[in-house]
């Protein structure tokens, strides 16, 4: 792709009316812990929006608008990827006089898929792609789209001349801050698969146990298929005699469930490298939760002593023992800075108003 150019979005007036949308996107399950947040966004799209239709690989359970319709491609049934593409092509024409715009989330595939036909039918294609990593088909899917989205700057499609960048989309009615969280106490919140570096904070953890240094920590999340070893290797250090006591291991939990997770700690550590800005990230700070990450791309926005190095043991002790030495007073202006952040960069109305002035122009 060429050298990105700059995209401004200008706020539109009386866009919505009459807008129809397609959404092609992972998962409509309020139950799954890592897509669930995608239901709010669908939710707050639908509000700006007369109908609109959504093409999913699996659904669960959800509770949308009326002017909302899930199309599953059913691999919560494990159907056979053929199905998969067949029901795609059956639903894209089948809906094609329901929407103008479609709004691809994260899965380039739908791009180069249906590109051609959205293409044809005159439909406006929107991509949003947030990984680091990419290849030619995302540049194909680039290509076929009229707008890219991204919220890093080091995510590959940054570059792509039709890239604007997005806020993450927080929705800060439901995560908000509360006081009252033990200020020694560390969450992990994550897949337990190596990108998260989960060894690395539990390894964090284990020098400070030795240096007598009080805490307790929970890492809630499990692995993706293929990483089972990995996690187990986690639980075996946490089982030590050293973190015995200290640190807690839970599984995966709901979207729903994590605001009071958030609300319960004082410190939240996401050890993901630069690449993109995860949005548990964001969901912490909204909460008031004093944030240790490695995505240099937080920089000027995280202090400098909050940022650690993703695979270095004691960059990130150094960073736990600052946060767990903070007086009152500093980490509750750190919470208030954090917070007014989201909210005037990443919040979800933000999101929503910037998605439709791209999806409808």
């Amino acid at each position: 792709m060429a050298e990105r150019s700059i995209v401004t979005v200008t706020p539109l007036k009386g866009i919505s009316n009459g807008a129809r949308l397609l959404i092609c996107t992972q998962s409509v399950d309020l139950d799954d812990p890592i897509l669930g947040f995608f239901h709010r966004w669908i939710e707050e799209l639908s509000k700006h929006c007369e109908k609109i239709s959504v093409i999913c690989l699996r659904q669960g359970r959800h509770s949308l608008p009326e002017n909302v319709s899930v199309y599953s491609l059913h691999k919560e049934y494990g159907v056979s990827r053929i199905k998969y593409v067949f029901n795609f092509f059956r639903y894209i024409w089948k809906l094609r006089h329901d929407y103008d715009s479609v709004f691809v989330h994260m899965n380039q595939e739908y791009v180069f898929l249906g590109g051609n036909l959205w293409r044809i039918w005159g439909k406006r294609v929107v991509l949003w792609r947030n990984h680091k990593k990419g290849s030619f088909l995302t540049r194909l899917a680039g290509r076929y789209s009229h707008i890219v989205c991204y919220t890093s700057e080091s995510a590959y499609v940054a570059s792509f001349k039709n890239a604007i960048q997005m806020p993450i989309g927080i929705d800060t009615g439901l995560f908000k801050p509360d006081t009252s969280a033990d200020p020694r106490s560390i969450l992990f919140l994550g897949r337990l698969d190596p990108i998260k570096n989960a060894d690395v904070f539990v390894e964090a953890l284990e020098l400070l146990s030795d240096d007598g240094v009080g805490f307790t920590a929970d890492i809630y999340g499990g692995p993706t298929h293929g990483n089972e070893k990995y996690a187990q290797a986690i639980r075996n250090k946490v089982a030590s005699p050293i973190l015995n006591g200290h640190v807690r291991m839970h599984v995966g939990i709901t979207h729903s469930h994590t605001p009071d997770i958030y609300r319960s700690h004082a410190l939240y550590v996401n050890l993901t490298p630069s690449g993109s800005f995860d949005k548990t990230i964001g969901e912490a700070m909204a909460s008031g939760l004093v944030v240790i990450v490695a995505n240099e791309s937080l920089r000027g926005v995280i202090a400098d002593e909050f940022i650690a190095e993703a695979d270095s043991v004691e960059s990130v002790r150094c960073a736990l023992q600052v946060a767990l030495t903070l007086s009152e007073k500093r980490r509750s202006e750190i919470a208030k800075k954090s917070r007014v952040y989201i909210l005037n960069e990443h919040s979800l109305p933000l999101l929503v108003q910037k998605l439709e002035c791209v999806l409808f122009s």
